[in-house]
Protein backbone atom coordinates (compact mmCIF):
# COMPACT_ATOMS: atom_id res chain seq x y z
CA UNK A 1 0.00 0.00 0.00
CA UNK A 2 1.10 3.57 -0.71
CA UNK A 3 1.35 5.79 2.38
CA UNK A 4 2.00 9.42 1.52
CA UNK A 5 0.21 12.54 0.37
CA UNK A 6 -2.00 11.15 -2.45
CA UNK A 7 -0.94 13.69 -5.07
CA UNK A 8 2.68 12.53 -4.71
CA UNK A 9 1.94 9.03 -6.02
CA UNK A 10 1.66 9.96 -9.73
CA UNK A 11 4.61 12.32 -9.42
CA UNK A 12 6.94 9.72 -7.93
CA UNK A 13 5.48 6.81 -9.88
CA UNK A 14 4.66 7.99 -13.41
CA UNK A 15 2.71 5.52 -15.55
CA UNK A 16 5.65 3.46 -16.80
CA UNK A 17 7.18 3.09 -13.33
CA UNK A 18 3.80 2.34 -11.75
CA UNK A 19 3.12 -0.33 -14.36
CA UNK A 20 6.47 -1.98 -13.66
CA UNK A 21 5.81 -1.84 -9.92
CA UNK A 22 2.37 -3.43 -10.31
CA UNK A 23 3.95 -6.30 -12.23
CA UNK A 24 5.79 -7.15 -9.01
CA UNK A 25 3.37 -6.26 -6.23
CA UNK A 26 -0.38 -6.01 -5.72
CA UNK A 27 -0.80 -2.30 -5.00
CA UNK A 28 -3.87 -0.14 -5.54
CA UNK A 29 -2.93 3.44 -6.51
CA UNK A 30 -6.50 4.56 -5.83
CA UNK A 31 -6.15 3.74 -2.11
CA UNK A 32 -3.37 5.84 -0.60
CA UNK A 33 -2.89 6.02 3.16
CA UNK A 34 -2.83 9.67 4.12
CA UNK A 35 -4.45 8.73 7.44
CA UNK A 36 -3.99 5.34 9.10
CA UNK A 37 -7.28 5.74 11.01
CA UNK A 38 -9.31 5.79 7.79
CA UNK A 39 -11.51 2.63 7.89
CA UNK A 40 -10.69 1.61 4.30
CA UNK A 41 -6.98 2.07 4.94
CA UNK A 42 -7.28 0.20 8.23
CA UNK A 43 -8.90 -2.77 6.49
CA UNK A 44 -6.16 -2.86 3.85
CA UNK A 45 -3.42 -2.67 6.50
CA UNK A 46 -4.45 -6.07 7.81
CA UNK A 47 -3.07 -7.72 4.66
CA UNK A 48 -0.29 -5.26 3.80
CA UNK A 49 3.21 -6.73 3.62
CA UNK A 50 5.02 -3.74 2.12
CA UNK A 51 4.36 -0.05 2.72
CA UNK A 52 5.62 2.32 0.04
CA UNK A 53 5.95 5.59 1.88
CA UNK A 54 6.74 9.15 0.87
CA UNK A 55 6.28 12.78 1.85
CA UNK A 56 3.21 13.08 4.06
CA UNK A 57 3.32 9.53 5.41
CA UNK A 58 1.37 9.31 8.70
CA UNK A 59 3.11 8.18 11.86
CA UNK A 60 3.94 4.48 12.02
CA UNK A 61 3.27 4.08 15.72
CA UNK A 62 2.49 0.95 17.75
CA UNK A 63 -1.26 1.25 17.11
CA UNK A 64 -0.79 1.34 13.34
CA UNK A 65 1.72 -1.50 13.42
CA UNK A 66 -0.72 -3.59 15.48
CA UNK A 67 -3.20 -3.15 12.62
CA UNK A 68 -0.58 -4.40 10.12
CA UNK A 69 0.54 -7.80 11.50
CA UNK A 70 1.91 -8.96 8.12
CA UNK A 71 4.02 -5.86 7.49
CA UNK A 72 7.62 -6.81 6.74
CA UNK A 73 9.07 -3.85 4.86
CA UNK A 74 8.82 -0.07 4.54
CA UNK A 75 10.22 1.30 1.26
CA UNK A 76 10.49 5.07 1.52
CA UNK A 77 10.32 7.03 -1.73
CA UNK A 78 11.92 10.14 -0.23
CA UNK A 79 14.77 11.05 2.12
CA UNK A 80 14.81 10.75 5.89
CA UNK A 81 12.37 8.41 7.66
CA UNK A 82 12.73 10.28 10.96
CA UNK A 83 9.41 12.06 10.62
CA UNK A 84 7.19 8.97 10.61
CA UNK A 85 9.14 5.81 11.55
CA UNK A 86 9.01 5.19 15.30
CA UNK A 87 11.43 2.85 17.15
CA UNK A 88 8.69 0.19 17.17
CA UNK A 89 9.24 -0.32 13.44
CA UNK A 90 12.74 -1.70 14.02
CA UNK A 91 11.79 -3.43 17.27
CA UNK A 92 9.31 -5.53 15.29
CA UNK A 93 11.96 -6.55 12.77
CA UNK A 94 10.47 -4.59 9.87
CA UNK A 95 12.99 -3.83 7.14
CA UNK A 96 13.27 -0.13 6.29
CA UNK A 97 14.73 1.22 3.05
CA UNK A 98 15.03 4.82 1.90
CA UNK A 99 15.62 6.56 -1.41
CA UNK A 100 17.69 9.16 0.44
CA UNK A 101 20.71 8.34 -1.72
CA UNK A 102 18.70 9.22 -4.83
CA UNK A 103 17.40 12.38 -3.18
CA UNK A 104 20.97 13.34 -2.29
CA UNK A 105 21.94 13.69 -5.95
CA UNK A 106 20.05 16.92 -6.79
CA UNK A 107 21.03 18.46 -3.44
CA UNK A 108 24.69 17.84 -4.18
CA UNK A 109 24.23 19.22 -7.71
CA UNK A 110 22.55 22.35 -6.35
CA UNK A 111 25.35 22.82 -3.84
CA UNK A 112 28.03 22.38 -6.51
CA UNK A 113 26.36 25.04 -8.63
CA UNK A 114 26.13 27.45 -5.69
CA UNK A 115 29.78 26.90 -4.74
CA UNK A 116 30.96 27.70 -8.26
CA UNK A 117 28.69 30.75 -8.51
CA UNK A 118 29.78 31.96 -5.07
CA UNK A 119 33.43 31.57 -6.08
CA UNK A 120 32.77 33.94 -8.98
CA UNK A 121 30.96 36.30 -6.58
CA UNK A 122 27.99 36.15 -8.94
CA UNK A 123 25.36 37.20 -6.42
CA UNK A 124 27.15 40.37 -5.25
CA UNK A 125 27.96 41.45 -8.79
CA UNK A 126 24.38 40.84 -9.88
CA UNK A 127 23.30 43.26 -7.14
CA UNK A 128 25.91 45.75 -8.34
CA UNK A 129 24.70 45.48 -11.94
CA UNK A 130 21.07 45.90 -10.91
CA UNK A 131 21.95 49.02 -8.93
CA UNK A 132 24.31 50.67 -11.44
CA UNK A 133 22.78 49.34 -14.71
CA UNK A 134 26.32 49.21 -16.11
CA UNK A 135 29.66 47.59 -15.52
CA UNK A 136 33.24 48.43 -16.49
CA UNK A 137 33.85 46.15 -19.48
CA UNK A 138 37.13 44.27 -19.29
CA UNK A 139 37.74 44.95 -15.60
CA UNK A 140 39.63 42.19 -13.78
CA UNK A 141 37.75 41.80 -10.54
CA UNK A 142 39.93 41.11 -7.48
CA UNK A 143 38.98 38.26 -5.18
CA UNK A 144 36.84 36.53 -7.82
CA UNK A 145 37.41 33.06 -9.21
CA UNK A 146 37.47 29.38 -8.35
CA UNK A 147 41.14 28.60 -8.89
CA UNK A 148 42.39 27.33 -5.52
CA UNK A 149 39.21 28.36 -3.73
CA UNK A 150 39.00 26.66 -0.30
CA UNK A 151 35.77 24.71 0.26
CA UNK A 152 34.92 23.26 3.67
CA UNK A 153 32.30 20.52 3.89
CA UNK A 154 30.59 20.06 7.26
CA UNK A 155 29.23 16.51 7.40
CA UNK A 156 30.04 13.42 5.36
CA UNK A 157 26.38 12.58 4.83
CA UNK A 158 25.22 11.03 1.57
CA UNK A 159 24.99 14.55 0.19
CA UNK A 160 28.37 15.55 1.57
CA UNK A 161 30.03 12.47 0.06
CA UNK A 162 28.38 12.98 -3.33
CA UNK A 163 29.44 16.63 -3.27
CA UNK A 164 33.05 15.60 -2.65
CA UNK A 165 32.85 13.46 -5.80
CA UNK A 166 31.35 16.30 -7.85
CA UNK A 167 34.03 18.76 -6.72
CA UNK A 168 36.95 16.57 -7.83
CA UNK A 169 37.27 17.88 -11.41
CA UNK A 170 37.66 21.47 -10.24
CA UNK A 171 40.77 23.32 -9.07
CA UNK A 172 39.45 23.66 -5.55
CA UNK A 173 40.93 22.82 -2.15
CA UNK A 174 38.33 20.70 -0.35
CA UNK A 175 38.35 19.67 3.33
CA UNK A 176 35.94 17.88 5.63
CA UNK A 177 34.78 18.14 9.24
CA UNK A 178 32.74 15.25 10.68
CA UNK A 179 32.99 13.71 14.16
CA UNK A 180 31.94 10.30 12.82
CA UNK A 181 34.73 10.10 10.21
CA UNK A 182 38.31 9.13 11.06
CA UNK A 183 41.50 9.89 9.16
CA UNK A 184 41.28 6.65 7.18
CA UNK A 185 37.70 7.39 6.20
CA UNK A 186 38.58 10.89 5.05
CA UNK A 187 41.56 9.54 3.12
CA UNK A 188 39.23 7.11 1.35
CA UNK A 189 37.10 10.10 0.33
CA UNK A 190 40.23 11.90 -0.87
CA UNK A 191 39.96 14.91 1.45
CA UNK A 192 41.77 16.06 4.59
CA UNK A 193 39.87 15.77 7.88
CA UNK A 194 39.90 18.90 10.03
CA UNK A 195 38.37 19.95 13.35
CA UNK A 196 35.32 22.13 12.71
CA UNK A 197 36.96 25.31 14.02
CA UNK A 198 39.98 24.83 11.77
CA UNK A 199 37.79 24.12 8.77
CA UNK A 200 35.72 27.26 9.38
CA UNK A 201 38.77 29.46 9.81
CA UNK A 202 40.45 28.11 6.68
CA UNK A 203 37.60 28.02 4.16
CA UNK A 204 36.39 30.58 1.65
CA UNK A 205 33.11 28.67 1.26
CA UNK A 206 31.58 26.51 3.99
CA UNK A 207 28.73 24.16 3.07
CA UNK A 208 26.66 22.38 5.72
CA UNK A 209 25.53 18.76 5.26
CA UNK A 210 25.16 17.49 8.83
CA UNK A 211 22.00 15.79 10.17
CA UNK A 212 19.47 17.58 12.33
CA UNK A 213 19.84 16.35 15.90
CA UNK A 214 19.68 18.06 19.31
CA UNK A 215 23.49 18.16 19.25
CA UNK A 216 23.67 19.93 15.89
CA UNK A 217 21.18 22.68 16.68
CA UNK A 218 22.98 25.98 16.02
CA UNK A 219 26.10 24.08 15.01
CA UNK A 220 27.01 27.29 13.20
CA UNK A 221 26.48 30.09 15.68
CA UNK A 222 27.97 33.44 16.56
CA UNK A 223 31.36 32.01 17.59
CA UNK A 224 31.61 29.83 14.50
CA UNK A 225 30.63 32.64 12.14
CA UNK A 226 33.29 34.85 13.69
CA UNK A 227 35.89 32.20 12.88
CA UNK A 228 35.07 32.36 9.17
CA UNK A 229 37.29 34.68 7.11
CA UNK A 230 35.91 38.08 6.14
CA UNK A 231 34.15 37.79 2.80
CA UNK A 232 33.56 34.03 3.08
CA UNK A 233 30.29 32.32 2.15
CA UNK A 234 28.06 29.98 4.13
CA UNK A 235 25.87 27.52 2.20
CA UNK A 236 23.13 25.56 3.99
CA UNK A 237 21.07 22.90 2.22
CA UNK A 238 20.72 20.63 5.30
CA UNK A 239 18.27 21.96 7.90
CA UNK A 240 17.68 25.53 8.98
CA UNK A 241 18.16 24.76 12.69
CA UNK A 242 21.85 23.97 12.12
CA UNK A 243 22.50 27.71 11.75
CA UNK A 244 21.71 30.33 14.39
CA UNK A 245 19.76 32.79 12.24
CA UNK A 246 20.03 35.69 14.69
CA UNK A 247 23.81 35.34 14.68
CA UNK A 248 23.84 34.95 10.91
CA UNK A 249 21.80 38.13 10.40
CA UNK A 250 24.33 40.01 12.56
CA UNK A 251 27.22 38.65 10.50
CA UNK A 252 25.45 39.51 7.24
CA UNK A 253 24.66 43.05 8.37
CA UNK A 254 28.32 43.49 9.33
CA UNK A 255 29.22 42.22 5.84
CA UNK A 256 31.52 39.68 7.46
CA UNK A 257 30.03 36.77 5.47
CA UNK A 258 27.50 36.07 2.75
CA UNK A 259 24.96 33.26 2.85
CA UNK A 260 23.20 30.93 0.43
CA UNK A 261 20.27 29.27 2.18
CA UNK A 262 17.92 26.70 0.73
CA UNK A 263 16.63 25.88 4.23
CA UNK A 264 15.72 28.22 7.07
CA UNK A 265 14.50 28.20 10.65
CA UNK A 266 11.56 28.54 10.73
CA UNK A 267 10.53 27.32 7.32
CA UNK A 268 9.17 29.15 5.48
CA UNK A 269 10.68 32.37 6.74
CA UNK A 270 8.30 34.96 8.19
CA UNK A 271 7.52 37.68 5.68
CA UNK A 272 9.26 40.27 7.87
CA UNK A 273 12.54 38.33 8.23
CA UNK A 274 15.56 40.56 7.46
CA UNK A 275 17.01 37.67 5.46
CA UNK A 276 14.58 38.47 2.63
CA UNK A 277 16.11 41.90 2.08
CA UNK A 278 19.78 41.57 2.96
CA UNK A 279 21.73 41.87 -0.31
CA UNK A 280 24.33 39.32 0.79
CA UNK A 281 21.74 36.63 1.58
CA UNK A 282 20.57 34.48 -1.34
CA UNK A 283 17.48 32.49 -0.31
CA UNK A 284 15.81 29.71 -2.30
CA UNK A 285 12.56 27.97 -1.28
CA UNK A 286 13.81 24.50 -0.25
CA UNK A 287 14.20 23.36 -3.83
CA UNK A 288 17.63 21.69 -3.72
CA UNK A 289 16.09 18.27 -3.11
CA UNK A 290 14.14 16.31 -5.70
CA UNK A 291 11.77 18.52 -7.68
CA UNK A 292 9.84 18.19 -10.91
CA UNK A 293 11.20 15.38 -13.06
CA UNK A 294 13.74 14.47 -10.36
CA UNK A 295 11.15 12.84 -8.10
CA UNK A 296 10.71 10.03 -10.64
CA UNK A 297 14.21 8.88 -9.68
CA UNK A 298 12.84 8.15 -6.19
CA UNK A 299 10.15 5.90 -7.61
CA UNK A 300 12.71 3.98 -9.66
CA UNK A 301 14.79 3.46 -6.52
CA UNK A 302 11.78 1.98 -4.70
CA UNK A 303 11.01 -0.21 -7.71
CA UNK A 304 14.56 -1.63 -7.59
CA UNK A 305 14.38 -2.10 -3.82
CA UNK A 306 11.08 -3.98 -4.15
CA UNK A 307 12.62 -6.27 -6.77
CA UNK A 308 15.53 -7.06 -4.45
CA UNK A 309 13.22 -7.72 -1.52
CA UNK A 310 10.98 -10.04 -3.51
CA UNK A 311 13.96 -12.01 -4.81
CA UNK A 312 15.09 -12.66 -1.25
CA UNK A 313 17.93 -10.12 -1.25
CA UNK A 314 18.53 -7.39 1.30
CA UNK A 315 17.61 -3.87 0.16
CA UNK A 316 20.61 -1.89 -1.05
CA UNK A 317 19.56 1.23 0.85
CA UNK A 318 18.49 -0.33 4.14
CA UNK A 319 18.14 2.06 7.08
CA UNK A 320 19.11 0.80 10.52
CA UNK A 321 17.86 2.53 13.65
CA UNK A 322 21.35 3.69 14.63
CA UNK A 323 21.82 5.32 11.21
CA UNK A 324 19.21 7.99 11.83
CA UNK A 325 21.40 10.35 13.85
CA UNK A 326 24.41 9.99 11.57
CA UNK A 327 22.91 10.87 8.21
CA UNK A 328 21.30 13.95 6.77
Amino acid sequence: MFAMTPENVPRIFPPDTLARLRERVDVDPSLVAGDFTDPRVRARLADTEILITGWGCPLLDADTLDAAPKLRAVLHAAGSVKGFATPEVWERGIVVSSAAAANALPVAEYTLAMILLAGKDVFAHRERLRAERAFPYGEILPGVGNFGRRVGIVGASRIGRRLIELLRPFDLSVSLADPYVDEAGAAALGVPLLPLDELLAGSDIVTVHAPQTPETRHLIGRRELALMPAGSVLVNTARGSLVDHDALIEALRAEHVSAILDVTDPEPLPADSPLHDLPNAFITPHLAGSQGNEVARLGLTVLEEAARLLSGKAPEFRVDREDLDRTA
